[in-house]
């Protein structure tokens, strides 16, 4: 990776009831997803953002929400922009700062330093990194953007048990992997997290905002 730093990026949405976390909100309720939300985010923050192996901005929709008060103010944060998953993706793939990026979402729990530090060993080696998820997308993607700044994502079924396979399709070589992690979508997935913070919908151990 030579000189150029590393940037982490976190995919989030605004935490307001009816914009975050919609399809979790059609069964636990608003208020529920939208305090999911915001502890998933700021235990995210807490245990990466400040790591000094990488730089960590945090991508955010809708996008007048990146001057809100909602996020921590040493995080420096940006737009998302206009379209679908893919072409927001392709936005932060091609438009920061020089050198290797990950891009991850903020509603997967389990997500630790280790795993970005992991993934950017991989972008040492292969052009993309990937950590997959149990529904047949996934949950990382780098992009080592050396000597060019690929395309991952044309024609990518999103939400889709097919969206990893699409996206390696695009790939002019093969990418490597981190572990597989699960993201948080629906009731079942809730209610996992919420007995693994103790039972009480909060953040883990060591997760304060």
């Amino acid at each position: 990776m030579g000189s150029l730093r590393p940037t982490l990026v976190v995919m989030v949405r605004a935490p307001v009831a009816g914009r975050v976390k919609t399809r979790l909100a059609r069964t636990i309720g608003p208020v529920e997803a939208v305090r999911f939300a915001r502890s998933v985010t700021a235990g995210l923050l807490r245990r990466v953002g400040r790591d000094p192996r990488w730089r960590t901005i945090l991508a955010v929709a809708p996008d007048r929400a990146a001057e809100a008060g909602f996020w921590p103010r040493w995080v420096a944060r940006r737009p998302q922009g206009g379209g679908d998953l893919g072409a927001r993706m392709q936005r932060l793939v091609a438009d920061g700062p020089p050198g290797p990026v990950v891009i991850v979402g903020s509603d997967i729990p389990g997500i630790r330093a280790a795993d970005i530090a992991a993934a950017f060993r991989v972008l040492g080696r292969r052009e993309a990194a990937f950590g997959p998820a149990e529904d047949g997308g996934y949950w990382l993607v780098g992009a080592r953007r050396r000597p060019r700044r690929p395309d991952f994502f044309r024609d990518v079924r999103w939400s889709s048990p097919h969206a990893l396979a699409d996206t390696l399709r695009n790939l002019a070589a093969p990418a490597g992997f981190v572990r597989s992690r699960a993201d948080v979508d629906d009731e079942a997935g809730w209610r996992r997290w919420r007995r693994g913070a103790g039972g009480a919908g909060g953040p883990r151990p060591g997760d304060a905002a």
